[in-house]
């Protein structure tokens, strides 16, 4: 697997176009380089960029933008809502796949040195790329923002980690950059009914994690309080790794509070959301929607959609698509703009199309598999058994779980449907994986046999590929013995009406364990390790004999109600 690191940029300029489509043009003419997204704001005249890449690629494209926006951005003409310092505000690396936060401060580092040297930009580095204690937080860093940054850079404690720290005509022209190494942060902003940014703020304070300045009193204009050192002493907010302020977005004609989530997996989204919505509605104001920023991960949204469910007594067996849409609308993230989340999910952006039969329309996978390729097969055949036999039982326990009368059970069929529809999500996958492991033996045999290292590594190539060839249907026998264990509990306590759907689903499960069992025993014969063979069959023998068991039992609870 390659390393992947995502770069996301955030340039003072949302207005004028042209000088953000020059800016993103440099990333795009980067080899190596995938841009993802590019989000214009015109209150806060700051637009967030988001590309991917292996490290190198990443890290020139990464200093081609911020070359590009020293020449084009003059920060003595900027103002928008949003805290900034630099034409470049922030540049922040983010780990993405095979490579660690470690790895990426390295990265940043290297990337903030070249910035300093090259361009004459001041950089200060924060989060995991911190050099000191006090620059981990990027509101230290661009605390006084542009305005402040002449008499800050020249000052010992505040000299940037890298490049020039005075304030010089290139300086006064391009600010100052903040580089970090850091984990994937949701920019995340909430509207609300009202124009008043104090409002907002009282809010943002109740939930962020610096919370707000205890004071004397505990009114608003009493004496800020501090401590023996004389440390502002201050009442934390609701969450951890949340940052957040209000603001008016002249644009809308309302306040927005925005917020940054820090840690996903502490903070989730649609929690701040509906924490957001009580601490508004106590205040006689009301949440109309919200907006991301950028992208975001599939898990924000998909545990978002469940969290709603749930509140909703409804069913999670249903696809992501579905469960994301609910997450949509739950969020208001509609409300302002078209939210599309093939375009705002980072997972869907950067996907490949490795499961084209999946893709199919079933009158397309049948036309294929007729057709004289040798492929899709027997194996992919009997994987798509195994998903129909999933499929009807998940929809069984959909069913129930929505039965007039069942209100009290919505939660034991939800639990049931969600096993069924991942073992039809894991058959999905195997269907292509079995076509995937036809075409490697096909490959290794058409590997060059012209000298004897050339014929040892075809011999090696070829015994490898058909090892996998005999785990795919294996994994598939496998995947649909699990999924009779749903199969078994929507005949024994699923809706009544829908007992037929039941049979057919164990009919398909077993049709889907014997075909898979053929392609293990086809593939046994090529292999030379004939204890691997041995070990493999007999327990794919266990697994039919168990079959054989279920399936009676199953079929004669079916048969007794029907």
């Amino acid at each position: 697997m390659k390393k992947l690191i995502e770069c996301v940029p955030n340039i003072s300029e949302g207005r004028n176009m042209n000088t953000i489509n020059s800016i993103t043009e440099v990333i795009k003419k980067c080899d190596g380089v995938r841009l993802l997204n590019v989000d214009p704001g015109k209150a806060t005249n700051r637009t967030v960029i988001t590309f991917i890449g292996e490290p190198e690629p990443v890290l020139e494209a990464a200093y081609q933008l911020i070359s590009k926006s020293k020449e084009l951005i003059d920060m003595r003409n900027h103002k928008g809502e949003h805290p900034r310092m630099g034409a470049v505000d922030v540049c922040p690396l983010v780990p993405i796949s095979n490579t660690t936060i470690e790895e990426t401060a390295a990265y940043a580092h290297r990337l903030s040195e070249r910035v300093g040297k090259e361009l004459g930009i001041p950089v200060y580095c924060y989060e995991r790329a911190a050099k000191k204690k006090e620059r981990v937080n990027l509101a230290n860093c661009r605390s006084g923002e542009y305005e402040g940054l002449q008499k800050k850079i020249s000052t010992k404690n505040w000299k940037p980690d890298y490049g020039p720290n005075n304030f010089n005509s290139s300086v006064e022209k391009s600010g100052a950059t903040a580089i970090a190494a850091r984990d994937f942060l949701i920019a995340y902003n909430v509207n609300i009914n009202t124009t008043s940014t104090r409002r907002a703020n009282s809010i943002a304070f109740d939930l962020r994690e610096a919370g707000r300045i205890k004071r004397e009193g505990e009114k608003l204009n009493g004496k800020i309080l501090k401590d023996k050192k004389g440390n502002v002493l201050r009442e934390p907010g609701h969450f951890k790794n949340l940052k957040g302020i209000g603001w008016y977005i002249e644009e809308y004609g309302i306040a927005q509070i925005s917020y940054n989530l820090t840690n996903i997996n502490t903070t989730p989204l649609h929690e701040v959301f509906d924490k957001t919505c009580e601490r508004a509605q106590i205040r006689g104001l009301r949440v109309t929607g919200s907006e991301l920023i950028g992208l975001v991960p599939k898990k924000v949204l998909i545990d978002a959609g469940k969290y709603f469910l749930v509140k909703q007594k409804r069913s999670l067996a249903i696809p992501d698509k579905d469960i994301i849409h609910i997450a949509i609308k739950s969020l208001g993230l509609d409300e302002l703009s078209k939210f599309n989340p093939n375009e705002r999910i980072i997972e869907y952006l950067i996907k490949t199309n490795d499961n084209p039969l999946a893709k199919m329309t079933i009158t397309d996978f049948a036309n294929e598999t007729s057709s004289e390729s040798p492929a899709p097969g027997g194996g992919s055949i009997a994987a798509y058994c195994g998903v129909l036999g999933s499929a009807l039982a998940t929809m069984v326990a959909n069913l129930s779980a929505h039965k007039r009368g069942w209100d009290d059970r919505w939660e034991f069929f939800s639990k049931w449907g969600e096993k069924g529809i991942g073992c039809q999500n894991q058959l999905l996958d195997l269907v292509d994986r079995d076509t995937h492991a036809f075409n490697e033996i096909m490959n290794a045999y058409s590997l060059p046999k012209e000298n004897s290292k050339q014929i040892a590594i075809r011999n090696e190539e070829i015994q490898k590929a058909t090892k996998n060839a005999i785990n795919v249907p294996f994994e598939i026998m496998k995947t649909s013995f699990d999924s009779i264990e749903v199969i078994m509990k929507m005949a024994e306590e699923g809706n009544p009406n829908s007992i037929s759907d039941a049979g057919v689903a164990m009919h398909c499960a077993r049709a889907a364990i014997m075909g898979a069992f053929l392609n293990v025993k086809i593939n046994c014969k090529d292999l030379e390790d004939k204890n691997y063979v041995k070990k493999t069959i007999k327990s794919a023998k266990i697994i039919i004999d168990k079959t054989n068991l279920l399936e009676a039992r199953i079929l004669k609870i079916v048969e007794e109600k029907l």
